[in-house]
């Protein structure tokens, strides 16, 4: 499927983030407001079909791009869900270069297959941490 990623919620509209969140257990009862300040204290990233501007994917960052960064809100619509969308999506930011040599944080219950492609190690059931002295080893 042919996309492309956009960054910075500026380039969103805020109801198609919410859209997206709605569809998620970690969100769904997300206060807008919440969700609207959260975008403008993250990085924030989105999947586009290419020619449309219908955002199926979105995901944002949290860091202090000097030691950490936490990677959250991921999501696929799920429509578009198994095209490759979420492996591209996670594949661009965890390669920008504003986060290469940074402790990389998430949480999640279902999705460890995905994440454990760009080098993210189960710390517990639902933490994944990569890099720097991760999980006992060496980034």
């Amino acid at each position: 499927m042919d996309y492309r990623i956009v960054e910075g919620s500026d380039k969103m509209e805020t109801k198609d983030i919410v859209r997206l969140l709605r569809m998620t257990y970690w969100a769904d009862k997300r206060p807008i407001e919440q969700i609207e300040k959260s975008l403008h204290n993250s990085s924030c990233y989105g999947v586009y079909p290419e020619n449309t501007d219908k955002l199926v994917g979105f995901a944002r960052v949290i860091s202090d791009y000097a030691t950490t960064y936490y990677l959250c809100d991921v999501i696929i619509d799920t429509e578009y869900q198994h095209k490759g969308l979420g492996t591209a999506l996670v594949s661009h930011i965890t390669s920008l270069p504003e986060y290469a040599g940074l402790r990389g944080l998430l949480i999640t219950r279902d999705a460890h297959a995905l994440y454990q492609k760009f080098g993210f190690e189960v710390l517990n059931e639902r933490v994944m941490v990569k890099g720097v002295n991760c999980c006992g080893h060496s980034a």
